[in-house]
C-alpha cells in the first residue's frame, strides 16, 4: 500500500475532517478539501486548524512518502486570505530539504481560483525504523 492509500485511510484526524491525499511522489504531495458548514468558524470563514490540518497532511505524506517513519517537529502557518465554505481547496508540499534526518518542507494552499489562503512551513524528524505497515484496518 503506498503512502496516499495508506494515510487516506488511517489519519483519523485527517479523514474526520473531510481531508484527502490526491498526489504524494518524492518530490510533491497534494491534499485536497472542500470546506463545508464543519470547517467554519465564528466568522462564517475556514477555521485555521482545518487549514492546518489540511497543510499537515500534504506535509506527511511528502515526508512520509519513502517509506521512512516521519514525525512533525515544528510548524508554521501564515494566513494570507480567508477561505468560504464551498471553496475547494489544495494543500502542496514540496521539499526545501531532503535531508535524510530533518527534512524541512513548505506548503502553499490555494483555493479553486488559485488564490493564496495560507502558507506553511514545516520541519520533520525521521526515525529509524519504516512507516507502519498497513494491518489490513
Amino acid at each position: 500500500m503506498d503512502i496516499k492509500e495508506l494515510l487516506n485511510r488511517k489519519d483519523r484526524f485527517a479523514v474526520l475532517s473531510k481531508c484527502q491525499i490526491t498526489e504524494a511522489d518524492a518530490t510533491h504531495a497534494v491534499a485536497e478539501m472542500t470546506v463545508t458548514e464543519t470547517h467554519l468558524n465564528g466568522g462564517n470563514v475556514c477555521q485555521g486548524g482545518a487549514l492546518f490540518t489540511l497543510a499537515d497532511l500534504a506535509i506527511a505524506a511528502l515526508m512520509n512518502v519513502g517509506g521512512q517513519l516521519t514525525f512533525g517537529l515544528s510548524s508554521s502557518i501564515t494566513f494570507v486570505a480567508s477561505a468560504k465554505e464551498g471553496d475547494r481547496l489544495r494543500a502542496e508540499a514540496v521539499f526545501v530539504a531532503d535531508h535524510r534526518k530533518v527534512p524541512s518542507v513548505v506548503v502553499r494552499v490555494t483555493n479553486q481560483d488559485g488564490r493564496l489562503i495560507c502558507h506553511v512551513t514545516g520541519i520533520g524528524y525521521r526515525k529509524a525504523e519504516a512507516i507502519l505497515p498497513d494491518d489490513g484496518q
